[in-house]
Formats: structure tokens, C-alpha cells, sequence
């Protein structure tokens, strides 16, 4: 083997080796640059006698040109080696989904929807929204509204009551939302035309009943109120909420402390399927309770019973919730389960109104 037959297999030995284009750049520089192996036997020509570079001339530039396009090739193959890795490393999977916005995302709770539907629904009818404490005295939420003293009610089995004060009182986490009647009586005169969604507390827990649960009450007092006007507010409401276009009801006699008359209401439904459907059907449901406000209660708000009258009522609006949207179990409402409340919560931005529809 001549002496440019090993330094070709050599140089080429090394282009095949190169791992990256760094390395055939180095090759290339010890082979063919200003002081490369190649490039020092192109300066001997001119030392040689002209037969001797007759013979060594194109032998060497014939090595050079090989070598030349050695490395070419060699260098385009590394670059499409390291453009097909990076893209291996770099690849984007467009065939997933992409995110939702926090806003498209987040939902808002079935209870928070129901007392926004709520809202809409007695706002066009003319009615304030009112509030109170959820912790209430003796007075206001037992006394004031015609509980007599050895009422089941006032029992610690019923009711979450706290520590005695100093002076030995004790409030207790509110029964039921009426004792913002009696603020609201004592704060402005009538006409009074208020609902009154809000939490309230009773000792009792399974898949219908929550210790902790919401309650939505309603009052109206003036000078010519009657029962006639309570069941068109409560027939009005129902057809609104449950987005039908007539409801039956049924009064039934019934006994709360702080309304005479009182009622129990039920609505006709079907309940042969899956779901409750309100204004069809044979079945019937009670729903809420409701009467007129008791004189006494009235006396105990500062207002005359001889001149003013009016009704109440109330109904839960966890199961309000449940009657519309078909939660199965009310436990569920506060179990903070993501899964759930992405189930059956609603978009943050679908706000309800009754010209724009309350679930849509």
C-alpha cells in the first residue's frame, strides 16, 4: 500500500467515525486545512523534480478530492441525523385537546346557581333580597316568632345552641332563615316585600337531610294581603323555576308557630321515570310550607295586626336543587368531590335570567 493509500484509509476511517459535526469539522481541519496531512503533501510539489510531480500531482489532488467529498457527505448526513433527533425530542402531540382557561374550566356549585335562579325570579317579581346572621339569639330565633318556651325546637337534639355568655345566655347556629323577618320588621315599615335565601342549621344528616343546609324564606306584608296572593306568588315561582308552563298545587292544613293560617303545599308530578317532571302527571310532592304571619309575630316585629297582614314561606333550596337537577344524594353537595361539581355544576359565565333562560 502507497504511501497516499494509507492516508486516505486513515483520513477516511476517521469521517466514517465522526459521531457529530464537530467531530467531521475536526477531521476536515486535520486533513484539509492550512496545516493538514493533505494540504502539507500539495506543498511538497514544489520541492519535486517534474517527473516526480507528475506522478505525485494527481495522486494527491485526486486524494484531496475524495476526501473533499467524504466529508460533504459525511457532514449532510450528520445534520439530517441531528434534525430528525431534535424534532424526535421536540415533537408536539396535536392530536390532544388543548387546556381549558381557568374560566372554562371553573364551575359554578348547583347552590350557588339555584339561589342566583332565585334571585332573578323574585327580583322580576318585585321582591328584595334580604340577610342575617347565621348565629341568632334566643329571642330572635325562637321567641319572636311565637315559639312557646318547652317548644320541641328549643331541644339540644334539634338545634346546634353555644356556649353560655357571661350573663347566661346562650345563641345558637340558626334553625331556619325566619328570624330575618323579625330584623326586617323591626328596620322598615311595611309595605314589605322580601326573600331570604341563606344557611341554616338542624341536627340531622342522610341522603336528604345535611346538619348544615339552605333555606329559602319569603315575606310579604301589607294592607290588603291574603292567602289569594300567596298562592299566586308560590304557583308563579314554581312555573318559573322549573320552567313549565302551568303547576298544580294542593294547600293542606298544617301547624308552624309563626303563621295562621298554615299550609303544607304540594305540586303535581310525574315520578314514573327517572326524573321528577312537574306540571303533569298524578303524583304529588310537597315542596314547601307557608301560611298568613301570625298577629303575634307581626306584634313582636312592631307592626299592628289590625292594620297590617301578610304571608310567609319556606322551602330548602338544596332540595330545590335536587328536584331540578336530579342530584341523588344531598351529602354530595359538600363533599368537595372536583368530579362532582364538574358533573353538575354550572359554567361561571352562563348567568341566569328569566328573558334569557335560567339553565341554559
Amino acid at each position: 500500500m502507497s504511501q497516499y493509500q494509507s492516508l486516505e484509509t486513515s483520513i477516511m476511517d476517521e469521517i466514517a467515525a465522526s459521531a457529530d459535526e464537530a467531530a467531521i469539522e475536526a477531521v476536515r481541519v486535520a486533513a484539509l486545512g492550512k496545516k493538514g496531512s493533505v494540504s502539507e503533501l500539495l506543498k511538497g510539489l514544489g520541492k519535486m523534480t517534474p517527473e516526480e510531480r507528475q506522478e505525485a500531482g494527481p495522486a494527491i489532488n485526486g486524494l484531496k478530492a475524495r476526501v473533499t467529498d467524504a466529508i460533504t457527505a459525511r457532514k449532510a448526513e450528520l445534520r439530517d441525523a441531528a434534525i430528525t433527533e431534535r424534532l424526535a425530542r421536540e415533537t408536539v402531540d396535536v392530536s390532544l385537546p388543548v387546556r381549558q382557561s381557568p374560566v372554562e374550566r371553573g364551575r359554578i356549585h348547583p347552590i350557588s346557581q339555584v339561589v342566583d335562579e332565585i334571585t332573578a325570579i323574585f327580583a322580576d317579581m318585585g321582591f328584595s333580597i334580604a340577610e342575617g346572621p347565621d348565629i341568632e339569639t334566643d329571642y330572635y330565633n325562637f321567641t319572636a316568632l311565637n315559639f312557646p318556651d318547652g317548644h320541641p325546637a328549643r331541644e339540644m337534639h334539634d338545634t346546634f345552641f353555644l356556649e353560655p355568655d357571661e350573663n347566661g345566655d346562650r345563641k345558637v347556629l340558626r334553625t331556619h332563615t325566619s328570624p330575618v323577618q323579625i330584623r326586617t320588621m323591626e328596620a322598615q315599615q311595611p309595605p314589605i316585600r322580601i326573600v331570604i335565601p341563606g344557611k341554616t342549621y338542624r341536627q340531622d344528616s342522610d341522603a336528604t337531610h345535611s346538619p348544615m343546609f339552605h333555606q329559602l324564606e319569603g315575606l310579604v306584608i301589607d294592607k290588603t294581603i291574603h292567602v289569594g296572593h300567596l298562592r299566586w306568588a308560590l304557583e308563579e315561582f314554581c312555573k318559573a323555576f322549573f320552567e313549565v308552563d302551568t303547576v298544580t298545587m294542593r294547600f293542606r292544613p298544617s301547624f308552624f308557630p309563626f303563621t295562621e293560617p298554615s299550609f303544607e303545599v304540594d305540586i303535581q308530578c310525574d315520578r314514573s321515570g327517572p326524573t321528577v317532571k312537574f306540571g303533569e302527571g298524578s303524583d304529588w310532592m310537597e315542596i314547601l310550607g307557608c301560611g298568613m304571619v301570625h298577629p303575634n309575630v307581626l306584634r313582636f316585629g312592631g307592626i299592628n295586626p289590625d292594620e297590617y297582614q301578610g304571608f310567609a314561606w319556606g322551602i330548602g333550596i338544596d332540595r330545590l336543587a335536587t328536584l331540578k337537577y336530579g342530584m341523588p344524594d344531598l351529602r354530595d353537595y359538600f363533599s368537595a368531590d372536583v368530579r362532582w361539581i364538574s358533573h353538575y355544576g354550572f359554567r361561571p359565565l352562563d348567568l341566569p335570567t328569566l328573558f334569557g333562560g335560567l339553565s341554559t
